[in-house]
C-alpha cells in the first residue's frame, strides 16, 4: 500500500517537472532591440516569420528561437591602399549599420547570425581599394568629403543586396607613408617662405612709394614757401616783429617812449 502511494506521488511529481520543462520550453521572450527568427526541425528550415519584441510560444523541441540585435552598431574597417599616383594610404572608416529586419530569415539562411563579420570587412576592403585609386594623395586630402561621400554610396548599394542597412559611412583617418609626409611639410614651408618673400617686396615696395609721395610734398612746400618770400612778405615779418618789440618794452617800467613831433617840449609842465 505505501509503496503504490509512493509510486504515485513520484509519477505525479514527474509529469509536473515534465509539464512545467514543456511549458517552459514552448515559451521565449524577445528583448528591446533584438528580433528572432524560428528554425522549424520539420521544415529543416527558417520560417519566413520575424518575431517582434515581447513573449512568444514555440512548439517544444521541434522549434528554436534565434535571435538578431537589431540596434545601430559600429564598425571599424582599416585597409592600406594605392592612390592614382602610387602613393600608399592607410584609410580607417566606420561604419554604422543594422540588419534589415524583414529580410533576416533570408540574412540567416545565407549568412547566419555573424553575418556583419562575413560581410562588411570584404565590402569595406574592396570598396576601398576601388574608391582611393581613383584619386591622387593630394586629392585625398582637399576632396575628403566626396571621397567619403563614394565610399559611402558604393558600400550602401553593395549592402543593401544582403538585407545591411548602412546608416552612416565616415572616413576617420588617412594616414600617408613617412616619405610622402615629410615632402608635404618641405612643401608648406617652402610655400610659407615664398609668401614671407613676397610680402617682403611688397612692404619694400609701399616703403619706397611713400618715401617718394614725402619727397614731393616736400619739395612742393618748399616752392609755395620760396613763391610767398617777396617784399611785400618780408615787409610784413618786419611789421611783426617790431610790434613784438614794442609789446615788450612797453611792459618794462625804465622805458618812456618819446613822440616824434616837435612841440613835445612845448607841452611839459614849467
Amino acid at each position: 500500500m505505501a509503496q503504490r502511494l509512493l509510486t504515485r506521488i513520484f509519477g505525479g511529481a514527474l509529469g509536473l517537472g515534465l509539464g512545467a520543462l514543456t511549458i517552459g520550453s514552448s515559451i521565449y521572450t524577445v528583448e528591446p532591440g533584438e528580433r528572432a527568427v524560428i528554425f522549424d526541425r520539420f521544415r529543416q528550415g527558417v520560417l519566413d516569420t520575424v518575431s517582434e519584441e515581447g513573449l512568444h510560444f514555440i512548439i517544444p523541441w521541434v522549434q528554436w528561437p534565434i535571435f538578431y540585435d537589431v540596434r545601430t552598431k559600429p564598425k571599424p574597417i582599416k585597409r592600406e591602399c594605392r592612390t592614382k599616383d602610387l602613393q600608399t594610404v592607410r584609410v580607417l572608416i566606420r561604419v554604422l549599420y543594422r540588419p534589415e529586419v524583414s529580410k533576416l530569415p533570408q540574412t540567416y539562411r545565407e549568412l547566419g547570425v555573424d553575418y556583419d563579420e562575413k560581410l562588411l570587412p570584404s565590402f569595406g576592403y574592396e570598396i576601398l581599394g576601388s574608391e582611393v585609386a581613383q584619386y591622387d594623395a593630394g586629392e585625398l586630402i582637399t576632396q575628403r568629403e566626396a571621397v567619403s561621400r563614394k565610399i559611402r554610396e558604393a558600400l550602401v548599394n553593395r549592402s543593401e543586396q544582403y538585407g545591411i542597412i548602412l546608416d552612416d559611412v565616415s572616413i576617420i583617418q588617412v594616414t600617408f607613408s613617412k616619405e610622402f609626409t615629410e615632402a608635404i611639410e618641405k612643401k608648406q614651408v617652402a610655400q610659407q617662405e615664398a609668401e614671407r618673400s613676397k610680402f617682403l617686396v611688397e612692404k619694400a615696395k609701399q616703403e619706397k612709394m611713400a618715401a617718394v609721395i614725402r619727397a614731393e610734398g616736400e619739395a612742393e612746400a618748399a616752392r609755395l614757401i620760396a613763391s610767398a618770400t617777396g617784399p611785400s612778405f618780408i615787409q610784413l615779418r618786419q611789421i611783426e616783429a617790431a610790434k613784438e618789440v614794442a609789446e615788450q618794452l612797453s611792459k618794462s617800467p625804465n622805458v618812456s617812449f618819446i613822440p616824434q613831433t616837435a612841440n613835445f617840449l612845448y607841452q611839459l609842465p614849467n
